[in-house]
């Protein structure tokens, strides 16, 4: 029998707790509820939870604390369901460690969608060592090799440092900022043309149709993700 996917959100409104305890119940999901970041932490602890779904908006503090402390200890996919809709705001929590962003309201099969992608990143990257393959390409982090279809590829090591970041991701968005920092240099989170730039060497070299890429897609205004499935 398939164990049951344990969920913790973190959220004070009860009106908001109810739709989400009712629609995660409802398919078949194990929930607990904080209502705080004190709480929320200490029931990541005791819980174990598969998955944090996590409002912002808290009596103790800001949901991003809570997330910060989490990534000390934790990789647990987290959620971040939220009113606050700003690209900053977004952008910044997917850069401190959010799995993803959903704005308040939303529907119960937008809802469930990235709750069963989140919890199946999750899934795949247990499985996973210093090899990472998506379909015929194959990423070998121990070796910085990628091959596509047993054949190696040829990267520049800055194609290489973008491609093994975003394999890396476990299929979550990484953003501008932290690929420039993380392969060029904290002084360089601006210059998001040479993402552009070396995105599309990379494309030209892993992607059958570069114009349509099966591996590494754009998230607009935000960054890139390697797509795992």
């Amino acid at each position: 029998m398939k164990a049951v996917s344990k969920i913790l959100i973190v959220e004070d409104d009860p009106h908001i707790v109810h739709f989400l305890r009712s629609a995660l119940q409802a398919a078949h999901y194990s929930i607990d509820v904080a209502d705080s970041i004190a709480q929320a932490l200490e029931r990541c602890a005791d819980y174990r939870p598969a998955l944090v779904v996590l409002d912002l908006g808290l009596p103790d503090g800001d949901g991003k604390t809570f997330l910060k402390t989490l990534r000390s200890f934790s990789d647990i996919p987290v959620l971040i369901l939220s009113a606050r809709n700003s690209e900053d705001e977004i952008v910044g929590c997917l850069d401190i460690g959010a799995d993803d962003y959903c704005v308040k309201p939303v529907g119960v099969p937008e809802l469930l969608a990235r709750v069963r992608v989140a919890l199946r990143h999750a899934s795949v990257m247990q499985q996973r060592d210093n090899v990472i393959q998506v379909d015929d390409l194959v990423i070998d982090l121990f070796q910085r090799r990628v091959s596509l279809g047993q054949q190696e590829l040829h990267l520049t090591p800055k194609e290489y440092d973008l491609l093994a970041l975003l394999a890396q991701a476990n299929g979550k968005v990484v953003t501008h900022r932290r690929l420039l920092s993380a392969v060029w240099g904290a002084e360089f989170v601006d210059h998001t043309h040479y993402l552009r730039i070396y995105m599309g060497n990379l494309r030209a070299k892993i992607e059958q149709n570069p114009a349509s890429p099966r591996f590494v897609v754009t998230e607009p205004g935000v960054g890139y993700r390697l797509l795992i499935e």
